[in-house]
């Protein structure tokens, strides 16, 4: 997607430019955090806050898995590579974007709408830029496809089931994050460590999934 936005950049093309920005942030939060396509759809400016040099809190007020009603923060870390905070950030700048949704629809003709993305629209988008990466069955991917990769890409590289369930932010085992600190809150450290032995293809997103 670097090129892309780099021969956009080249062309003037703001319009394209556009939506290659948009869509790189959408996949790094979206990898790097764990999240379906609703999550995403439902992440408003106003509740995405950057730590220079740390990471990005995002604020959801409710989601399938908050039972409580209560919303939930999450955490991701600033990286030295593939980085989801300057992605962001970089889509932030170009949009002009100060309030509404982090990932609202763009049109033809890269005027950006006031509402977000439809959740099914992340799937279509998904699909189309993983057959454009030449990625094996772009058509299998579905909401659930980042969150999966995420997990899979984190299991192949040695988190344990706890601090894993703790940072996707899994409710089902909740009694027990409790219990668990981290001096490392944002696991900028780990991640950056994983990133420095990653190669292109580790994370791919895994196609199948049932659960949340």
């Amino acid at each position: 997607m670097a090129v892309q936005i780099n021969l956009a950049e080249s062309r003037n093309d703001q319009a394209t430019l556009i939506r290659h920005l948009r869509n790189r942030a959408l996949v790094l939060v979206g990898f790097w955090r764990g999240f379906r396509s609703d999550e995403l759809s439902r992440l408003e400016i106003k509740n995405v806050s950057i730590i220079p040099g740390e990471g990005m809190t995002l604020f959801l007020p409710f989601s399938k898995t908050d039972r409580d009603h209560q919303g939930q923060t999450y955490k991701a870390p600033v990286l030295s590579r593939l980085c989801p905070v300057t992605a962001y950030q970089q889509w932030i700048d170009a949009s002009h974007l100060t309030t509404g949704p982090v990932f609202p629809a763009i049109n033809c003709w890269g005027h950006i709408g006031r509402k977000a993305m439809h959740p099914t629209s992340f799937i279509q988008l998904l699909r189309e830029l993983f057959r454009k990466a030449d990625i094996a069955e772009p058509d299998s991917y579905s909401s659930h496809s980042l969150r999966r990769g995420f997990a899979s890409w984190a299991g192949a590289n040695g988190w344990d089931l706890k601090t894993l369930m703790k940072y996707v932010g899994w409710k089902d085992v909740r009694s027990a994050m409790r219990y668990i600190d981290t001096p490392d809150p944002f696991l900028q450290n780990r991640i950056n460590q994983d990133l420095n032995s990653l190669t292109h293809k580790s994370i791919t997103t895994r196609p199948t999934e049932q659960s949340d």
